[in-house]
């Protein structure tokens, strides 16, 4: 997978990368997630800001880039639903269901990983 986060986040949501018309719509949705990775202890200390194609994963994770790779599921299913929501309703409850999952999921993996840098 590409490791700039707009342009995997693009190739997900079926944008090409060389489609610049939706890259604001997208950058603030990627940067919504971000902060939000960042109240649940993921990513860096300071909420990490996507500007442009030259941000990665590895520079948002870190030195959790291997453990964390759920984070860039995460982050494309939350913008979909802020820039392509689903229009069946079930489908939208499903993705909403989700997300909630991966929220949990990346809180707990992010506070074992401060439980066990105390070690």
């Amino acid at each position: 997978m590409e490791d700039s986060i707009r342009i995997s986040i693009k190739k997900l949501l079926n944008v090409s990368s060389d489609d610049t018309s939706f890259d604001e719509d997208i950058t603030i949705a990627i940067n919504t997630c971000l902060m939000t990775l960042n109240q649940l202890g993921v990513g860096p200390e300071q909420t990490f800001v996507v500007t442009d194609d030259t941000q990665t994963w590895e520079d948002f994770l870190g030195d959790d880039y291997q453990d964390l790779q759920s984070v860039k599921t995460y982050v494309y299913m939350k913008t979909r639903l802020m820039f392509d929501p689903p229009q069946v309703s079930a489908v939208l409850a499903a993705l909403k269901e989700s997300i909630a999952e991966y929220e949990w999921r990346l809180n707990v993996a992010a506070d074992q990983r401060v439980y066990s840098m105390g070690d």
